[in-house]
This record gives C-alpha cells, structure tokens and sequence, in this order.
C-alpha cells in the first residue's frame, strides 16, 4: 500500500534533465537547490538509454526497447540497449540513495519526484518491428501504456522504499499536442498518424493516473495545452511554460484549478541567456506568474495553495552554470510566494 502523498502546490522543482555526464554532482546539486521537491535527475548527455525515451524503455514490465536507425523499437528480448538504460537507472538511484542518507534526509518527510515519458509521447516516439509508430496499432499502444503504468508504479514503489520519502510521478508529453491534431508524420513525409481523439486521452490518463496511485503530474510543452482531458483524467497538477500560455486557454486553466488542480508553472528557459544579457532575479521571473493568476481573476493566495514553481523544460541544453542558478531562482521565487504573495 503506497503512502498518501502530500500535494506539491507551493514547491519548487526541477523538469528532469540536467546537464553534463556527473550522476553524483547532479544530485547534490538538485538536492541542494529544491530541498522540497528534488527530482530524480536525468542526464541524456550520456548517450543511449540516458535520454527521456530510452530511460523510460528501462522501466517497462514485459517489454523491452532497441534501437533501429531511426529511432527507439519494441525488441522481442532483452538486448545491449536495454541493458545499458536499466544499467545507468540503478546507478542513478544508488547514488541518489546514497547523498539522501549523507544528508539526513531519510524519515525527514520529504517528497521526491520521478519523470518518465507519457503514454502518448512513449507511443509516439517508439516504433513498431516494421518501423510504424506505436501509436498506429491500438493494441500495442494499450500494451505500452499498461506496461508503462505498471513499471513506473514499481518505479515509484523503489524510490519511496529506499529513501523513505513520498513520491510524486511525472509524466513528460512533449507530442501529445501532435497526437491530439493528427499532426504526427509516419513512415513517409506525405503519411501523416490519425488523431486520437481527446475522450480516448482522458480514458488512458484516468487509467494510467489510476494504477500509479500517486499524484500525476502532467509536462507539456504546447501553447495549447489541453487542461480539459487533464481534468477529466484526474491529473493532480499540470507543468507548463508560463510564456507560451495564450489568453484562449485562460478559461480552461481557471476551470482546472477551480477543479482543485495544480499549476505547475515554467518560469525560466531551460538554456542560458543570450550572451551579454542580464540573468533574471526572482523578481523578474516571479512576474509573469502573479500577471498570470491576477489576469485569470484568482486571489493571490493561489500562488501559494495552487501553484508550483519550474524551470520551463528540462536543463540539459543549458551549462552547469546556468542550471544551478536556474534551480536557485525558481526556489527563491516558491519563497516569496510562501511568505506574502499578496505584496508581490
């Protein structure tokens, strides 16, 4: 039986992906910066296996990923890919275990986040033996998503067992904007994947949300984000890029946190400043999310029991530099929330 999670409204955190080939100093670093929601750190500069997808690949039950050349493949059996993807994630977690103990941080109360790709990014991204996208044969992609649920559910059961933390579940759909509008190329430039209609995406949600047991965050990277099926599907909070919001998807943000969800909101991109230009302060970067909450009509007091506070994508384009100070500024802006958002 999973331990009942606290929500993550009122936290800063991290996307996943950080720069660089370091496990170790990527994790204290992470700990370090989002002592209350540290995330499980990815570092796809690694190569094979290390990237959003092939990570993923190491987590699912009865299914294995290959690489062809064109992509990631189901594999009928264990195989060097699969191999190295599950090698480097229990390194990870040794290492993370390893720092959490280092810093006391076992029966402290704390919450940890894990990442992995969505059902329809994961569907998307993998092809099929012949080379079609997983997401063309409905079968398979039930298959995948179950298997997902399933490995990430286990995933999420190590994590909390070995850190004697709760843990919240982070599911990265950068094409599910494409599933939704048919947009997806397939195995030729003139093919293009039907679009999936957006019922059937809240049912797998609901069906995915509801076999992790745990709090379901939701990261997109669209401007039109679909704050409706993730309503409907039960999502406890939804990450997003504050910068690509537009004024046509102010009602459904409003109706999703009206609903009791939780914004998580992308204040800083995810690779460095133009040389010359002035890195942001918190200030700066707290400013477009209380804009945001004063034009959607909510109270200021949102920004502390409704919002949750990023970077707006992964780190890993960005130099060390840039990552730690990103992780710093968004920590210090959750702060400022905390302490009187109304004064902002």
């Amino acid at each position: 039986m999973t331990t009942p999670t606290p929500p993550v409204a009122g936290r800063a955190t991290g996307i996943g992906s950080w720069p660089g080939t370091d496990i170790g100093e990527a994790v204290s670093t992470v700990l370090g910066e989002l002592p209350d929601l540290p995330h499980v750190v990815e570092l796809p500069a690694r190569g094979l296996g290390a990237d959003t997808v092939g990570r993923t690949g190491a987590l699912l039950v009865d299914l294995d990923l290959d690489v062809s050349t064109t992509g990631y493949r189901l594999a009928g059996g264990r195989n060097g890919t699969a191999r190295r993807a599950r090698d480097l994630l229990a390194e990870d977690l040794d290492v993370l275990e390893e720092k959490w103990e280092l810093a006391g941080l076992r029966g402290a109360g704390r919450t940890v986040k894990v990442q992995a790709a969505g059902p329809y990014t994961l569907a998307a991204e993998v092809e099929l033996a012949r080379g079609r996208r997983v997401l063309t044969d409905p079968g398979a992609a039930r298959d995948v998503a179950e298997s997902l649920a399933e490995g990430v559910a286990a995933h999420a059961d190590e994590v909390a067992r070995r850190l004697g933390a709760d843990v919240v579940v982070q599911l990265d759909e950068p094409r599910l904007a494409a599933v939704l509008a048919g947009t997806l190329v397939g195995q030729t430039s003139l093919e293009r994947v039907p679009a999936v209609p957006a019922p059937d995406v809240a049912e797998r949600f609901t069906a995915v949300s509801s076999r992790l047991g745990r709090p379901v965050i939701v990261h997109s990277c669209a401007e039109d984000v679909p704050f409706e099926i993730f309503a409907r599907a039960g999502v406890h909070a939804v990450a997003f890029d504050v910068s690509l919001v537009r004024p046509a998807r102010y009602d459904a943000l409003g109706a999703f946190l009206d609903a009791g969800g939780v914004a998580v909101l992308g204040l800083l991109p995810g690779t460095d400043p133009a040389p010359g230009a002035r890195e942001p302060s918190w200030k700066d970067a707290a400013r477009p999310a209380v804009e945001l909450i004063d034009r959607l009509g909510f109270p200021r007091s949102v920004l502390t029991d409704r919002v949750a506070v990023s970077p707006a994508c992964g780190l890993a384009g960005a130099s060390p530099g840039w990552a730690r100070r990103a992780l710093t500024v968004v920590r210090e802006v959750a702060t400022a929330f905390a302490e009187d958002p109304a004064a902002l």
